[in-house]
């Protein structure tokens, strides 16, 4: 059952950071009879094709993240959101070794937990596009110009919220008419806030 990739073996031969942890939690994760794959160059982990758990490393801490994770009963309070728009991943952090020993039974629980819901196949419920506020400066853009309405409906749910959460975080008027301004051009041509 414990089949390890040899993609793997390479990532964490060359990891700078973290090599320990991410290490034992791939132990843990094949331990619970996962597939491990190398997908986004992060070590992978999926239950009939389905991903699952993915471990990365940061600046301050390493991750277990679940894709699911808002599914995954959370009787242990550990599970967190990676960003405050994130809707469905939930990760847990560790910034040494013995964290990760000392959780290791807690952990196997959420893994199979998370496989239960890839077997149930259960879906998070994404808030729709058309639930987030657009701010009004945006707004204002969209309504002076059909052109760019019609290509700001053209963009894919993905991008047209990746565009509205953009044009909402600045606190203040100015910075967001100067960030829609900027990108006026880039959803006329079709283009989502990070392609390229």
């Amino acid at each position: 059952m414990n089949r390890m990739n040899p993609k793997v073996d390479e990532f964490l031969a060359r990891a700078q950071k973290w090599q320990k942890e991410l290490g034992e939690l791939r132990r843990i994760i094949l331990d619970c009879g996962l597939t491990e794959e190398l997908k986004w160059r992060q070590p992978c982990y999926t239950f009939q094709g389905n991903n699952v758990a993915i471990i990365g490393g940061f600046k301050e801490y390493c991750v277990l993240s679940f894709f699911k994770g808002a599914l995954i009963e959370d009787a242990n309070g550990i599970l967190s959101k990676p960003g405050e728009n994130t809707q469905a991943v939930r990760q847990i952090r560790f910034t040494n070794v013995q964290e990760i020993a000392e959780m290791e039974t807690i952990l196997k629980v959420y893994i199979h937990e998370a496989v239960e819901v890839e077997k149930a196949g259960l879906k998070v419920d994404f808030k729709k596009t058309t639930e987030f506020m657009i701010p009004e400066e945006f707004q204002r853009k969209l309504d002076e110009s059909p052109a760019l309405k019609t290509a700001f409906d053209a963009l894919t749910p993905g991008r047209q919220r990746a565009y509205i959460l953009y044009f909402s975080a600045p606190k203040q008027s100015k910075t967001r008419e100067s960030r829609v301004e900027k990108h006026v051009q880039r959803i006329l041509n079709g283009k989502g806030l990070n392609d390229h």
